[in-house]
Formats: structure tokens, C-alpha cells, sequence
């Protein structure tokens, strides 16, 4: 649980009385390969801290699988909309490797502001670095060429080439599997 503890107090800066009752609130989760932390169509009722293992996010959209996400180790993962608004989810969320997790339940998460009075600056923050990623995640895709995308996320995440199927990073930056090979191809010559 300290990769969890050290993630919170890094990014959210907790002091360290609540950071051990907010991190006790989290609870060990292993997830298969192959399973699924959600699925599309389902309420999300929890938030997780990824301490080992990939989960992609994806839906189907004409007979077609498009890869939204892949999050590893020192992410959170959940499905926001769902989980703020208790919504249907759009999306899947699915172990691409077996997974460790630290998981809070939707119910400790709306309480938070009870042990950590703070919290709602807090979540301000958090919520406002998830709008910052998702804002850069638009702009790469309009302002970027396919080339660009790829040594952008190689650069970020370069563990991800070697532990996920391409197949599936081409989908999320993008661009067919051919063209994410043909690229490949090309920054390795």
C-alpha cells in the first residue's frame, strides 16, 4: 500500500493523519487477465489505484473495437461519468495482464470529505488534472500527424510497446495497425 500512500501525497498532498485512514479506505483487488473491471452499460462504483498490470478502456462502435485509454501501473482508473453522474458507462474497462489494485468503493469516495475536510479542494484538483489530460488528448489528435502521436505516447509511455498488442495502441492514437507498423518500421531505421 505505500505506492498508494506515496501516489496520494504526491498528488494530492493529504496531510499524513488522513493519508493513512484515506489509504486503509482502499481495498486489495486482484483482477485476471482477461476480466473485466467494468462493463459498458453498467453503473461504475469505484475508483482504483493501478499498482501492477494494464486495464484498457474501449468500446465497439460498428462491429468495431476503439481503444480509448490504456492505463498501467501508478494510474487511477474508473469510468468518471459513470461514477460522478451514476450513469450507464459507454465504455469497457478490461485487464490486459493480471492486475493489482487498490480500490475504493463509490460510497468511501463521496464520504471523503468527512476524514479529509479539505477534500473537496482536492478533488477540485483532481478532477481539473483529468480535464487537462483529456484537453491535451484532443489537441494531440487535431494538431498532431499520425507520426507525431506515436513519438509523443513512445516518449510518455514507452513500457506500453512492450507490453500491450499494437493492435491496441494503434486504435487508441488513432491510426490502423498497418500504419502504427509502418511507422515502427520507420523510427527504428
Amino acid at each position: 500500500m505505500h505506492d498508494l500512500e506515496s501516489y496520494i501525497q504526491q498528488h494530492f498532498g493529504i496531510n499524513k493523519e488522513s493519508l493513512s485512514t484515506v489509504a486503509n479506505l482502499f481495498a486489495k483487488q486482484d483482477l485476471p487477465k482477461g476480466s473485466y473491471f467494468l462493463k459498458e452499460g453498467q453503473t461504475c462504483d469505484k475508483l482504483s489505484f493501478i499498482k501492477s498490470g494494464y486495464l484498457r478502456i474501449f468500446t465497439n462502435v460498428a462491429d468495431k473495437e476503439i481503444t480509448q485509454w490504456i492505463a498501467g501501473e501508478n494510474y487511477f482508473i474508473t469510468e468518471l461519468s459513470s461514477m460522478i453522474f451514476r450513469t450507464p458507462s459507454r465504455w469497457n474497462i478490461q485487464a490486459l495482464s493480471d492486475c493489482e489494485l487498490y480500490t475504493l468503493s463509490r460510497k468511501d469516495y463521496e464520504n471523503l470529505h468527512l476524514i479529509v475536510p479539505e477534500w473537496p479542494v482536492l478533488e477540485k484538483l483532481f478532477i481539473s488534472k483529468c480535464f487537462v489530460t483529456l484537453e491535451d488528448r484532443v489537441f494531440t489528435f487535431l494538431s498532431q500527424t499520425a507520426e507525431e502521436r506515436y513519438n509523443h505516447l513512445f516518449a510518455y509511455n514507452p513500457s506500453l510497446f512492450n507490453n500491450i498488442p499494437l493492435q491496441y495502441i494503434a486504435s487508441m492514437l488513432g491510426m490502423t495497425p498497418e500504419t502504427l507498423s509502418r511507422i515502427r518500421r520507420k523510427s527504428i531505421s
